[in-house]
Parts: structure tokens; sequence; C-alpha cells
């Protein structure tokens, strides 16, 4: 069945829009409010406060395509099914429907509407254990729609149970959909569980049934949910019986590109992987600058991934002969591939080839940095081993992959110590990682007093910055709540002045002495745009949103959690302002 990822958007929201779903759009790529994660990771992380109670101005049944990016597996980028950036297909029952209407459903779609095979469909449903009861009603639905018996397959925690999208939150057991390649089973044992390409994974519904809390215990949610998501390019991978999702429509033109540009081509196996590589990282760096809450390149947070998908599409791309000035031109072919269904891609445009074409220049000027770094090193070295700590630092400060300090050593007649280098990188990642379950303690399921208090002083505080520093481009660009602080970026070109920021806190202090009445309104984008509401409006025509209203201080869409009286904040004062990025602000203030 040839589809195409246009057609595939367009039919799983009419799909579910028959089946009283109100279609919404997608969010950013950059979590409003939340402390436990970078980057978007799924369809259902803007959804949690709806999820968790708060009533969604859509209602209970929604649909959409979200913008996702995860960065877990970015060492797999390049074979057949990993992307960085991808498309989630998703629908939600926020305390509606359940299992007896979900898994009919989602049998329907993919045999139906995208004519699958139904004798190559497996599916796994949860084993059950201390958390949850093996889910035996899952696998008779699906045997009631036509699964086979043998193709139902039951697994634990590492495979059907999804969630939380960060520390804390919505959780619960799910059902996934693969559908057989057709390749022989690796083992007697063989299963979607397996890693060896046999089962491809399609779609996944999560029941929805838990909250995770802090201390890792589960706790019932006051409402079932159904969350659902399906990968686009995954999906018409399977639908149009192609080798890997680099085959597919949206990464074609991309590809074409790569190989008119640096002269390679993708039958060359030498060179596959590095066309794919670029073709991934160009396409996500794309979409992170060009996101409504766009980030550029920097050494923290999500500047720091962006930076690093950059120089590492630049490696490889310049293994393949890709030159100064080629990855913009890959990027424009990524903006109009997708300008109809994100236009704020093409509304970046010139936004999105500057930073990429200056991360270029700073990089190539970090790699000649490092070479004289590397020729030093050699110059001294006593040995002709190049210690593992040396080539780290040459890898960590300098971007330097193992593979060049390998291959630059050997033209010189030393040897590197790969062990050494192993060693210090996993020692790395163990900081890092422990560092961000430190960073990103508490979740978006964090919606205490503290937690809304911060959240409502975010909205005085972004009126207040653009009435003080009377500057059209100022406007949030991330925000970042724990409940002892807050963090806010925003669009701006120079550090404040002491008496700039006395004045911004002196009218959040202002609003909070009026203890006016937090007033919340649903109504849709045109409406509150006519009220002339602060937000991102790239909600569809017709969409309703929510509207928080503090009397002549602030009138903002928002999702929530707020206080109900400004009184309520206590005193706000601002304890730093600096430079996030190029053209962006970060403060850090907190309520006394």
């Amino acid at each position: 069945m040839k589809l195409t990822s246009k057609e595939l958007r367009n039919k799983w929201i009419k799909f579910f829009k028959d089946r009283g779903h109100t279609p919404i759009s997608s969010a950013s790529l950059i979590p409003e409010n939340d402390p436990t994660v970078l980057f978007t990771t799924a369809g259902m992380h803007p959804l949690v406060p709806y999820l968790l109670g708060q009533p969604h101005p859509g209602g209970k049944r929604l649909c959409d395509t979200q913008k996702c990016v995860r960065t877990g597996d970015i060492d797999e980028v390049g074979d057949a099914s990993h992307c960085t950036f991808f498309e989630m297909l998703g629908n939600w029952s926020l305390g509606d429907y359940f299992k007896d209407e979900m898994v009919p459903w989602s049998y329907e779609f993919l045999t139906e509407e995208l004519k699958l095979d139904p004798e190559r469909l497996a599916v796994t449903v949860f084993e059950g254990d201390k958390d949850c009861p093996r889910d035996e009603h899952t696998a008779e639905l699906w045997e009631k729609c036509g699964i086979k018996k043998e193709n139902i397959f039951y697994l634990g925690k590492k495979h059907n149970w999804w969630g939380p999208a960060g520390q804390t939150g919505p959780c619960g057991s799910d059902t996934e959909m693969f559908y057989d390649t057709g390749k022989p089973k690796c083992c007697e044992t063989c299963s979607p569980a397996c890693d060896c390409g046999k089962y491809v994974e399609i779609w996944n519904d999560v029941f929805m049934q838990f909250n995770k809390n802090a201390d890792g215990s589960f706790s019932p949610l006051a409402q079932k949910n159904v969350d659902t998501g399906m990968g686009l390019e995954r999906a018409l991978m399977n639908v149009q019986g192609l080798k890997s999702v680099y085959d597919t429509d949206v990464f074609v033109p991309i590809v074409k590109k790569i190989e008119q540009l640096s002269g390679a081509s993708v039958t060359d196996e030498n060179a596959v992987k590095a066309i794919r590589v670029v073709a991934d990282h160009i396409r996500t760096s794309t979409f992170i600058i060009g996101d409504e809450r766009g980030v550029t390149p920097s050494n923290v947070d999500q500047g720091y991934i962006l930076r690093r998908l950059l120089r590492r599409a630049i490696r490889f791309g310049s293994s393949i002969g890709l030159k100064t000035g080629d990855y913009a031109q890959i990027s424009d072919v990524v903006v109009e591939i997708y300008a109809d269904a994100y236009p704020e891609l093409a509304a970046s445009r010139d936004k999105i080839a500057h930073e990429i074409n200056e991360e270029q220049a700073r990089f190539e000027r970090t790699l000649e940095n490092g070479m004289k770094e590397f020729e030093k090193l050699c110059k001294f070295l006593q040995t002709d081993v190049i210690p593992g700590k040396s080539a780290f630092r040459l890898y960590d400060t300098y971007g330097f992959p193992l593979e060049m300090t390998v291959e630059l050593a050997k033209e010189k007649g030393f040897k590197v110590d790969i062990d050494g280098f192993n060693a210090r990188f996993e020692e790395h990642r163990n900081l890092s990682h422990a560092g961000a379950e430190q960073r990103f303690k508490g979740g978006l399921a964090d919606t205490g007093e503290l937690t809304a208090r911060l959240h409502t002083a975010t909205h005085l505080m972004h009126q207040a910055l653009k009435q003080v520093l009377d500057d059209p481009t100022v406007n949030q660009r991330g925000s970042n709540i724990t409940p002892e602080r807050l963090r806010f970026d925003f669009s701006f070109g120079r550090a404040m002045t002491p008496e700039e920021v006395k004045a911004v806190e002196d009218r959040v202090n202002d609003a909070i002495k009026a203890d006016v009445e937090i007033v919340c309104e649903e109504m849709t984008v045109e409406d509150a745009k006519a009220q002339g509401a602060v937000g991102l409006f790239t909600s569809k025509y017709g969409e309703k949103v929510k509207v928080y209203t503090m009397g002549k201080y602030s009138k903002e869409i928002c999702g929530g959690p707020h206080a109900s009286r400004t009184g309520e904040l206590g005193h706000f004062k601002i304890v730093k302002e600096q430079s996030s990025s190029a053209g962006v602000r970060r403060i850090k203030a907190v309520l006394e």
C-alpha cells in the first residue's frame, strides 16, 4: 500500500475524529515548566495535568500528531528504525473509554485502514508483578479480534509498562503491536522482545492506572486513562514494505540532497551510516531550532543536546565529503518537507540556517584547537601509547571521536589506550546520569502548592519583563519549575541592568499585594488573541485553550497549575539574571 506521511497523518486524525475525539495541535518540543526532561518525548507528555484529572478544553477524547525528540538511542541511529526526532500519532481517553474500546479500534486501524496482514501481526501484554496483575483481559480482547494465540506474548515491566515520562507521573501496563518482517526466528524463544529484527514495533496502547511517586511507589490514579502512540516513520516503513525509515517520504529528499552535495551514495555500505546520521541529526536540529520555543546551540540543557547533534552530524558528514554550508542546505530540504504540517519551521527558515552555519564554524575552530592539542600531546609522550584519559580529553573538550584519535595516532606510529578511554567515558556517563537525576528530580506530576505559586509568579514576571524592557521581541523561550525556584528563559539581546531587575521585581510584588483573583476561562485561540492574551498561538483554528487572567497584571494561555489569588504568592525575588544562549537571557527567582 503506497501511503504518504501526509495521508497517514490525515487518516489517523479522521479515524479518531469519527469516534468522538477532538484533534489538538502538537505541543512545543521544549516542555513548559517541567524539570524532569529536556524535550517532549511522547505525545502524552504535554497532557500530564489532564491525565491527572484536570479538565481539558477539548473534552475527554483527544487525538494529535506530536513532535518528539529522544536521544537515548543516539548510537543506534543509522540502522533501519532509530531516529532522534520522530512524529508520534496519539489518541487519549481522559477517564472515558478503556481496554474494551481501544483494543478493537487498534486492530481495525491496523487491518482496515492500513491494510496490514492480520496473520503478520503480533502483540505483547503485561505478564504481571506486585504492582499490577497479569493482563489476561487484553489478551482475550486481541484473540477475539483475530490475533492468533501463538502471536500473543506476555512480557514484564521492561517491555510492557510505560511511563512516567520523567521521574514521576502517570504510568501503567501497555500492549504493544508488532509486524512480522518475515525473517526467520533467531531462536526457539524468539519474540517481540528480541532485537533480532524479526518483529518491528508499530503501535503502543498504554492503560494508565497509576501515578509513580518520588519514592518509587505507585498509587492509583483518580481516573483510568488510555494513551496510545504510533511512530509515523516506522508505521510508514511497515505499511509500504520498506527496509528502513530512511526509505520513507519524510527522509528520501533529505538523503538525496546529502548524496548530491557529498557525492556519496546509500548503495555504498561504507557511506550509508554517515548519510543516515546526517539526515537524522539535521532533521532533529532543524525542529529544535525552528520550534516555537526554539533553542540555539549552547553548553547547557537543550542547547547542549542540539550542539551534540549538530557536531555529530558534521563529524559524520565530513567523512563523506560534506563541506561548509552544506548542512544548512540539507536543513532547507527538511523545512520544505514539513512546512505544511509544521509552519513554524518555514517561519524560522533563515534563523535555522544561520544557527547551523554558526555552529559549524565554531566546531571547526574547536577541531583546529584540538589538532594543536593533539600535536602537543604526541610531542611530549614518553611511550608509544596515548593514555585513555588524554584520548577522552580530546573527545570531551575538543570533539574528537575516538576513531579519529586512533587514526591520527596510527599516522604518527602511536597506539591509543582504548580500554582507558572507555573507562573514562563510562565514568563520565555515570556522573552525567546521576547529575541529571538530581537536576530533574520532582516531575510534571508535582502540582503542589509551591509549584503552583511559582508557576503563577512566572506569568506575572513574563508580563513585567515585557513592560519594563519595552521590547516587542521579549518572549518566553523556556520555563523550568521545581518546588524551590522558577527558571525562565526569554528572548532579549543584552544583560538586564540592576534597575531593570528591580523594576520587574517591584511590578510582580505590586500584583501580589493587589491580591486579585486568578480566573481561568476556556476560549478559542482567536478570542484569546483578540483579548491580548500572551502565549504560543500554534493551535489550529477554532481549537479551545485555557486562558488565565490576573486582573490587569497578566493574561496568558496556559494549562496550569496556578494559585487561586495572587496574594497567596508571598514575596517575589530574582536571585540571578544571566545569559542562556545567544539572544536568550535566563532568570532564576524564588518566592519568600
